[in-house]
C-alpha cells in the first residue's frame, strides 16, 4: 500500500518502508500525514526496515511558527495541544517500530525535526547538514523527546549545552558526538540511507527486534536485569531459522542468508 499526499508519503521499496516529508515545515497537515505514514509503516508486517527522509534541501525545520502564532492568539492551550496530539504520538510511533529505522538528513534538522531524526535507530547526514535544538531561542524548553534522546546519545553535559545555548552544529560534530552514524556527500543522504536500510532489511530481523528492545531498556535497567534480558533474548533467537541457518553457513564457510524468521 502507498500513501501519497501533500503532507507526507509512504511507499515500499523492496523490503524497506519509506516515509518521506515533501517539505520541511511541520504544519498540521504535515504532522498528521507523517504520523499516519509512520503508523502505516508499523502496520506493514512484511517491511524489514524503515527509512525516514525529507527533501534534498532540508530534512525538517520543526514547527510552522506562522501557524503557531495564529493558534497562540487563542491561548497557550490551543497552541500547544499539538504536542500531545501530534508530536508525542509521532515520536512514540517511530520508537515503537519493531524493525530498524534509518533517518536520512539533508540541510537543516531543527527543533522537532531533530527529535524525529533522533527517534530513529541510525542517522545518515549530508556533510552540509546542520542541526539545532532551537527551542530556547523562542522561549521554550523542548518537545519531541529531545531532552531524553540527547541525554542518552550525547551525554548530560553535551545535552545541556545543546539545549541551553541552542547553538547550531554540523554533521561532522554530530557524528563525533554520537548523534549521526555516517556522513556522506551532500545530495546523497537519501541514497545512502536507503542502502543502509536495504542492508538491514536483508539481515536477521528477529535479532534486530531483540537488539532494539535491549538498547531501549538498558538505559534505565540495572545490570543484573540487563543480563537476564540478554539471556532471554538469546534463548528466543536460538530457536529462529535465521540463527540455525547462520551457524550452518559459518561452519560451511559460506555467507549466511537471512529470511527474517
Amino acid at each position: 500500500m502507498e500513501l501519497t499526499g501533500p503532507g507526507a508519503s509512504f511507499r515500499r521499496q523492496g523490503d524497506v518502508a519509506v516515509v518521506e516529508l515533501p517539505r520541511p515545515v511541520l504544519d498540521t497537515q504535515v504532522k498528521q500525514a507523517l504520523l499516519d505514514c509512520v503508523r502505516q509503516a508499523g502496520q506493514d508486517g512484511t517491511a524489514r526496515s524503515v527509512l525516514i527522509t525529507g527533501s534534498t534541501k532540508a530534512f525538517c525545520v520543526g514547527q510552522d511558527l506562522a501557524e503557531h502564532a495564529t493558534a497562540l492568539a487563542d491561548g497557550a492551550d490551543a497552541a500547544f495541544a499539538t504536542v500531545r496530539q501530534h508530536y508525542n504520538p509521532l515520536i512514540e510511533a517511530v520508537r515503537a517500530l519493531r524493525v530498524p529505522v534509518v533517518a536520512a538528513v539533508e540541510g537543516a534538522c531543527v527543533g522537532a525535526g531533530l527529535g524525529i531524526a533522533l527517534a530513529a535507530d541510525l542517522r545518515v547526514a549530508g556533510e552540509g547538514a546542520t542541526f539545532a535544538t532551537a527551542f530556547t531561542g523562542i522561549g521554550l524548553a523542548a518537545d519531541s523527546g529531545l531532552s531524553g534522546t540527547l541525554t542518552r546519545l550525547a551525554g548530560p553535559s553535551r545535552a545541556a549545552g545543546l539545549m541551553l545555548l541552542g547553538n547550531r552544529f554540523t554533521a561532522t560534530e554530530a557524528a563525533r558526538w554520537g548523534l549521526v552514524h555516517e556522513v556522506v556527500p551532500d545530495g546523497t543522504a537519501t541514497e545512502a540511507g536507503l542502502a543502509m536500510a536495504t542492508r538491514l532489511a536483508q539481515g536477521p530481523t528477529e535479532a534486530y527486534r531483540e537488539v532494539k528492545t535491549l538498547l531501549r531498556d538498558a538505559a534505565t535497567a540495572d545490570p543484573a536485569h540487563v543480563l537476564e534480558q540478554e539471556a532471554d533474548a538469546q534463548l528466543r533467537l536460538g530457536g529462529t531459522r535465521d540463527h540455525r541457518a547462520a551457524v550452518d553457513a559459518f561452519l560451511a564457510k559460506q555467507r549466511p542468508h537471512f529470511e527474517g524468521r
